[in-house]
């Protein structure tokens, strides 16, 4: 349902060398019935999703470590983040995806995924919906390496940690990837681990 108190008036793209970068400026009818006219910048990189792998039995989750250069140029150090598996859909189903970019990025194969929620996770200038899954692994189920895609410039360390030694990175600082913060805290909360 659209809502009628907004009318986009027009969107010029800003840059499209990675994703989108659009300048969108739009009418917004405010309480008193009057009209005012408003510029933001909306960056439209497509939707992702997002998995933690957990093993209920050994009571330990997968996680990666990869250079994330936003997080670089605003303070951290080594611009390293410790997070949970994700990517972008790419027009692909977001159950398909997260089975894709678990085996590419962790090397496990996975036929069963629990699909948890779905959440903006920068609404004030990312258009992006991350779909949020959770799945059970054993070591059965590592069937390479992991590590990413040499063609997408991906160096990815998989990481096999205790679940209560991730929740108290999340404490010390050491994981502050949103994404995975919400997955680990999902799992506590549902008494899963």
């Amino acid at each position: 349902m659209q809502n009628p108190n907004i009318t986009i008036l027009t969107t010029e793209i800003l840059s499209d060398n990675w994703y989108t970068l659009n300048k969108v400026t739009y009418s917004i009818e405010k309480k008193d019935g009057t009209k005012e006219t408003q510029s933001r910048e909306a960056y439209d990189r497509g939707n992702g999703a997002v998995i933690l792998l957990y093993n209920k039995m050994a009571g330990t989750v997968i996680l990666t470590r990869q250079f994330r250069l936003p997080t670089f140029i605003n303070g951290n150090t080594t611009g390293m983040l410790i997070e949970a598996c994700a990517g972008l859909l790419d027009n692909d189903h977001p159950e398909e995806c997260i089975k894709r970019e678990t085996e590419e990025e962790t090397g496990y194969k996975i036929s069963t995924v629990e699909k948890v929620f779905e959440a903006y996770m920068s609404p004030g200038s990312v258009t992006e919906i991350l779909h949020f899954f959770t799945a059970e692994y054993s070591a059965e189920m590592k069937i390479a390496d992991g590590g990413g895609l040499e063609e997408e410039g991906e160096h990815i360390e998989v990481l096999e940690l205790p679940f209560e030694q991730a929740l108290s990175m999340v404490d010390t600082g050491e994981i502050m990837d949103a994404k995975t913060i919400m997955l680990l805290q999902h799992l506590r909360i549902k008494g899963i681990l």
